[in-house]
Order: C-alpha cells, then structure tokens, then sequence
C-alpha cells in the first residue's frame, strides 16, 4: 500500500479540511423518524437544486432514509455537540430527548440549529465504502443566527466570520 493510500495517512491529511456537521433525517413509513450525523455535505446544483452527503455503506440508519425516498438536512450549531454525538450512536431511538418539529411535507427538522434543507431523495451512486447520495431540494430555511458546528483535526469546534457576511 502506498503512503497516499494508507488510511491513517488520508484521514490525517484530509482532517485538515474543516467540515460542517449535519444530521439528515426522515419519516419511516410507520411513522418513526430516522437519522445519521453527516460530516461530508455539499452543494452540488443550482438547476436543477441538488445537494449531496455521503453516508457510510455500514450506516444502519442509511437504508431506512433511502427508503423513505426522502430527508431533511440539518445543520447543526455549535452548542449541539451532544446532538451530533447522539446520531452517531447506533442507539435504537436517536430522537430521545431530541426535540424536532415537522416540514411540510413531513420531515424532522430538529429544534435549534442553524439551517435545514427538506429533499426528495434524486439519485444514489456507489463509491468505495461510502455513497453519494444526492437529493432534490424542495424547501430549506436558516433557523438561528447560531454559529455552525465543525468537525476539524479530529475535534469538534466553531467558526466565527472575520467579517458580517453580506445578505
């Protein structure tokens, strides 16, 4: 194995990318809501809009929400740490003591995070241990002027702008 394909190496050199934290969410068909902590997210598309998050091939959560044919991203803030941590978990109900309210169209979107982002699933691509999964975006909303969560060197921490955004 070569030095760049070694994985500590990888996560090592790519832990130097500073990464949001995101929980996706959905509805099961029974009614039960379902989550994962995401720290790969992104933009991909204007027209049509599209966003990604690439969830592991070992994620327990994963089938339910692509079942579901649809999810909720959502950003989470600098002070939810605990909740990132809980969606992580492969604790059986990740909802406990996790407030969340639903979209219109029926999806969680947890309480006191920074933005959430309501699609239909659009497409599922293998890649390596992970998959790319794109959704469609049909609403989405900044919540709290909080400051996002980011996962960094291993670490959870926060981002603080030099300057005001414009907006």
């Amino acid at each position: 194995m070569s030095i760049a394909t070694d994985p500590k190496t990888f996560r090592r050199v790519l832990g130097h990318y500073p990464t949001g934290v995101c929980v996706i969410t959905a509805m099961q068909a029974d009614g039960k809501p379902v989550g994962l902590t995401a720290g790969t997210f992104t933009s991909v598309s204007l027209d049509p809009p599209l966003v990604a998050f690439f969830p592991d091939r070992s994620s327990t959560s994963w089938p339910k929400i692509r079942e579901a044919g649809h999810f909720c991203v959502n950003v989470l803030a600098e002070h939810q740490e605990p909740v990132c941590r809980a969606f992580a978990s492969k604790a059986e109900d990740k909802f406990a003591g996790i407030p969340y309210r639903l979209s219109g169209k029926g999806r969680p979107i947890l309480e006191d995070i920074v933005a959430w982002i309501d699609c239909d699933l659009y497409a599922v691509h293998e890649a390596g241990d992970h998959f790319i999964v794109l959704g469609e975006v049909h609403a989405l909303d900044v919540e709290q002027p909080h400051k996002p969560l980011l996962f960094f060197q291993g670490g959870f921490g926060q981002f603080s702008p030099l300057l005001p955004a414009a907006g």
